[in-house]
């Protein structure tokens, strides 16, 4: 008999929950008793919370004062701490690269952008650079006289084109016995000054960049330093430009 019952169960039908009647079906799926306490539960903790709030809010004294009242600001409804633009510790491009990569690596671009640098600077001499101070030349005569009178090009012994001239100014002798190398054609000079402005842009970015690096090893360096559990004192805060210093307290080696 009892055999008799169980294949009788193995033969019903699998329970179904009703669903929506089709008529409703605009309001989405039928909600359940589960679905109903989730919600139900979700309502009275924010319900909760407000008369928390409420009662915090009446029992508030309005004499109260905090420092951080003036430090903090309210953004989107949370309290944030006020920090000035020149205050920034850390740059994002900075948080990126300490995060991924390693001092070695770091100290290593370093010196290859370093020795770039050097290579430019020699290829270039910075001789007509734009951010170079401009040289002068004091030339002395015997009176007034002659400072009236004085004509550049003829003292310098070279043709008046050629006197703004900081470099490749040849004299009138040289011109006259020599043939002239190079591009002497407007096109061609204003060609090679373009390529040249370029290359200066391309070093003063090079220069930029050694510099972040410099700074990305030192902070780097820096909290690699502080997970000693040697006594410190900070002495001066961290930058944008620079890592933060701290004293160490002296060991004496054994």
């Amino acid at each position: 008999m009892s055999s008799f019952r169980k294949a009788l169960k193995s033969r019903q039908r699998n329970h179904h929950e009703r669903s929506q009647p089709g008529f409703r079906k605009n309001l989405g799926l039928l909600e359940k008793k589960k679905d109903y306490k989730l919600r139900a539960n979700d309502y009275h903790k924010k319900q909760n919370t407000l008369s928390a709030l409420r009662k915090k809010a009446l029992d508030k004294n309005p004499d109260e004062f905090y420092f951080k009242m003036i430090s903090s600001k309210l953004e989107d409804g949370v309290h944030m701490m006020k920090k000035n633009k020149e205050e920034v510790e850390v740059t994002e491009e900075q948080k990126k690269v300490m995060r991924t990569q390693d001092i070695k690596y770091v100290e290593m671009k370093r010196v290859s952008e370093a020795k770039k640098i050097e290579r430019m600077k020699g290829e270039l001499h910075l001789l007509d650079a734009e951010s170079k101070q401009k040289n002068k030349h004091t030339f002395f005569v015997d009176s007034k006289k002659e400072v009236k009178t004085f004509d550049l090009a003829s003292h310098l012994n070279t043709a008046p084109e050629l006197v703004d001239r900081v470099y490749n100014r040849p004299t009138l002798h040289t011109l006259e016995t020599k043939s002239i190398q190079g591009a002497v054609d407007t096109p061609t000079q204003e060609k090679l000054a373009r390529q040249r402005k370029h290359q200066y842009k391309m070093l003063s970015q090079r220069v930029d960049r050694e510099k972040k690096l410099f700074v990305i090893s030192q902070k780097i360096q820096t909290r690699k330093d502080l997970q000693d559990k040697t006594k410190k004192v900070k002495v001066k805060k961290e930058t944008a430009n620079s890592a933060a210093i701290y004293k160490f307290e002296a060991k004496r080696k054994r």
